[in-house]
């Protein structure tokens, strides 16, 4: 009897697994000519502030992101963003007034209601760096930042993140990466998002 359900076990199963493989590839949502807009809420997080102290600051901005899938495991999109809160540390306030990226992408599906991604692209960043009390000893450091920030308008920018389906074709993004890393001051900025997106 044993040997018997050796051999006519896996014969049976074999057939029904193959099905059930079939089953979920073909349940899977094809987004590929699909376009989605997205709305999010974007910290910015300011590294390496000061050639000696290489302080940290975070500031806020508001991201607007409209994109579509080229296919069903590939993605272009366009974003803008202000900001609505500055960044400060002692007497530097560093202010992004608007940014732009474009980014080409990877996602993947890891439940039927869940993805992550990763992309990488292209920012314009338009801001400004304001120090107050220029001539303290403390501040020698962020001279060099007063004034437009960051120094070099273009950077490379990426980002990893996760999705989840909450409604049809309405997604929950969580994301983090980097905007930008200005080459005049060393800063290296890095962006961290969670918002909805709709999928048509």
């Amino acid at each position: 009897m044993n040997k018997v359900l050796r051999h006519t076990l896996p014969a049976v199963l074999l057939p029904i697994a193959l099905l059930s493989a079939d089953l979920a590839v073909s349940s899977e949502k094809a987004r590929e000519d699909m376009h989605y807009v997205g709305l999010y809420a974007t910290a910015l997080n300011h590294r390496s502030i000061g050639e000696t102290s290489n302080e940290a600051a975070w500031g806020q901005v508001g991201t607007l992101v409209v994109g579509g899938h080229i296919t069903d495991l590939f993605h272009a999109e366009v974003r803008a963003g202000g900001g609505y809160k500055d960044a400060k540390t002692g007497d530097l306030t560093l202010s992004i007034d608007y940014f732009a990226s474009w980014y080409l992408g990877l996602h993947y599906p890891i439940t039927s209601y869940a993805n992550v991604y990763a992309q990488a692209g292209f920012s314009h960043i338009n801001g400004d760096a304001e120090l107050t009390n220029v001539d303290a000893d403390e501040n020698r450091q962020f001279r060099e930042i007063d004034g437009d920030f960051p120094d070099s308008s273009f950077s490379i920018s990426w980002l990893a993140g996760l999705d989840f389906e909450i409604i049809d074709n309405g997604y929950l993004v969580f994301e983090g990466g980097r905007l930008f890393k200005d080459t005049g001051s060393d800063v290296n900025t890095f962006q961290f998002s969670g918002g909805i997106r709709y999928e048509f």
